[in-house]
């Protein structure tokens, strides 16, 4: 018979053991937004299909202006290139992606984060845009509602567009539609590197 002093830690290590096993068997994959649309490039962007033909590296200030430091009611914070296209992503794989580039932003009632990838070419980002409907999705930066988000991704030649928002708490109503919109203005430096590739 086991004594009483250590039939009580080993019926809680037990308990413990099994509620691990519960997690790891029950845990969910990577965050998604509950609203996912994803678009393919076009021949619109075909002058920066490849990467060989728009080779300069974005920067971070030429993706994140003076003027989009505020769109709408969203105002930006963290604005960064990260050190591996892995650190904003949450389960995809971008093979041939060399750059990385997020900020987030905040307001009253949304938050929501931008993410632009740099990509081979058009096949490559083309690819990231389909993993990101089924096989993950990024890494979240700023706090907001996931369960009620929405995100859109866009292959713009070599690139990738992401724009997530969502709620800023739980509960109530949130028109999401300004500040999706707000913040995809973002991917409009893309623009400009058409115009040089031409």
């Amino acid at each position: 018979m086991i004594p009483g002093r250590v039939a009580v830690p080993a019926a809680v290590l037990i308990v413990l053991a099994a509620a691990l096993a519960a997690w790891f068997l029950t845990r969910g994959g990577p965050v998604r937004p509950a609203t996912f649309r994803g678009e393919a490039t076009s021949a619109m962007y075909a002058a920066i299909d490849s990467r060989q033909s728009d080779a300069a590296p974005l920067t971070t200030g030429e993706v994140f202006t003076p003027a989009t430091a505020k769109l709408g009611e969203l105002t930006r914070g963290a604005a960064e290139q990260l050190g591996d296209c892995a650190d904003a992503l949450d389960g995809p794989d971008a093979p041939g992606c060399t750059q990385a580039l997020r900020a987030t932003y905040t307001g009253q009632k949304v938050n929501g984060q931008f993410v632009i990838f740099n990509l081979p070419d058009g096949r490559a980002a083309d690819a990231l845009v389909t993993a990101l409907g089924k096989d993950g999705f990024l890494e979240q930066a700023v706090a907001f509602d996931t369960a009620r988000s929405w995100a859109q991704a866009r292959a713009l030649g070599h690139y990738v567009t992401v724009s997530w928002v969502g709620p800023a708490a739980e509960g109530g109503k949130v028109d999401l539609t300004r500040s999706q919109v707000a913040l995809d203005t973002l991917a409009r430096v893309v623009q400009s590197r058409i115009l040089k590739a031409v």
